[in-house]
């Protein structure tokens, strides 16, 4: 077989090649000799990435267009990108979730972790969400695709191209599905006991969010007889897990209409509806009414969008985490239990972990730190790049 003709890109003689080869799968553009060839590279193409002394590295897709100008594919300069390719990943992965979980409903494919840059795959039974939130994974997309398929032996395709990843690629936001046919209808997933609703076409990111899974679990673990609040709850993701843990009522709380709309109608098909109760709001205001009102629950959980998505944002980020623990934890009743998360990669854990003792300590508590979770398996960390860990909560007695 002849080796593929490829591009190539270099280093600069500063730039830390070293990381590079103990694994970081990114490549800046202020890293890289970025001549007038360089620069007209097509966004999605192929290159060999080169040290300074032109010891080749491996393949890189590129974007001339981003700040991360090359992803590393393969450490074999000569590979071929092609559906056997997608196949060898796309198996590895699913190998994986089908060892974790009985039924097919998790994350297939986390991006760089699992040797696919910027390619989020989630599974819904014989539906698949895909986020190609890189170029070159557009440009690829038929060969990814049919791999999926051939792989997984799912019927559906999504092709889910909304979030802020795919406008910093300079991709467009058109959202269609590719294979099959999309579901009318909100499709139930079995976790940890209850029965979420996710819908695959109109939700959030693809729909639902399967990283908290243990996390859910957790709560739902200190839940038997509780009174519980669930503040950004979503689509009730741990009021619904509570519930099945055995609490005796459950608020959810969240923006969204929609969103409550469906943890209503998982509460029911659960057989949980007379327990469980919504209520649609700010989660800032809300928390603060319901001190005005003086409720007090079992068990907290507040779950927030990423108040920190990037460093430019952190320190603004860590004090919304600190206001939200100083609004939550007033509502906790003494000896019952405070969960607090964070799906920003900015706030690492401590940082994250100091921010929430402080909303403690200026809403008088004293607590207990009982447990740190992360993300489920289906999300897997990826050592050398500490955006793939996002996922932090903690949980706490008061």
């Amino acid at each position: 077989m002849t080796a593929p003709s490829y591009s190539v890109i270099r280093l600069k003689p500063k730039a830390n090649a070293r990381a590079i080869r103990r694994g970081f799968p990114w490549v800046y553009d202020n890293e890289l000799v970025t001549d007038r060839r360089t620069k007209k590279l097509a966004a999605g193409s192929l290159a060999v990435l080169e040290e300074a002394d032109r010891t080749p590295l491996g393949l890189v897709a590129v974007n001339p267009n981003s700040k991360i100008f090359g992803r590393m594919l393969d450490r074999d300069p000569n590979a071929v990108i092609d559906q056997a390719w997608f196949a060898a990943r796309i198996g590895k992965a699913l190998d994986m979730r089908s060892r974790l979980y009985a039924d097919p409903f998790y994350r297939l494919v986390h991006a760089e972790a699992d040797g696919l840059p910027g390619v989020i795959i989630d599974r819904f039974g014989d539906t698949a969400v895909v986020q190609p939130n890189a170029a070159w994974a557009d440009v690829h997309f038929d060969a990814l695709e049919a791999a999926l398929i051939d792989t997984t032996g799912v019927k559906n395709v999504i092709k889910n191209a909304s979030g802020r990843a795919r406008s910093l690629e300079g991709l467009d936001d058109v959202t269609a599905t590719t294979t099959g046919t999309a579901p009318d209808a909100p499709v139930e997933v079995p976790m940890n006991g209850a029965i979420y609703m996710a819908d695959l076409t109109g939700g959030q990111k693809t729909g639902l969010f399967f990283d908290q899974r243990p996390n859910h679990a957790f709560a739902a673990s200190l839940s038997r007889d509780a009174k519980v609040l669930d503040v950004f709850s979503h689509v009730g993701g741990f009021s619904l897990a509570a519930l099945a843990g055995g609490a005796s009522s459950a608020l959810a709380v969240d923006g969204s209409a929609a969103a409550l709309e469906l943890a209503e109608a998982g509460a029911k098909a659960a057989g949980f509806g007379d327990r469980f109760a919504t209520r649609k709001g700010d989660a800032f205001d809300t928390l603060a009414k319901l001190g005005e009102e003086g409720e007090t629950f079992d068990v907290v959980i507040c779950d927030p969008p990423a108040f920190a998505p990037n460093k430019q944002s952190l320190e603004a980020g860590l004090r919304a985490y600190e206001r939200i623990a100083r609004l939550a934890a007033p509502l906790v009743r003494q000896g019952g239990y405070l969960g607090l998360c964070s799906c920003s990669h900015a706030a690492e854990v401590n940082k994250f972990r100091v921010a929430c003792l402080r909303g403690l300590g200026r809403a008088g508590r004293a607590s207990q730190l009982l447990h740190t979770g992360f993300a489920g398996p289906d999300h897997p960390l990826m050592p050398q790049l500490a955006e793939s860990g996002y996922l932090k909560s903690l949980f706490f007695r008061l």
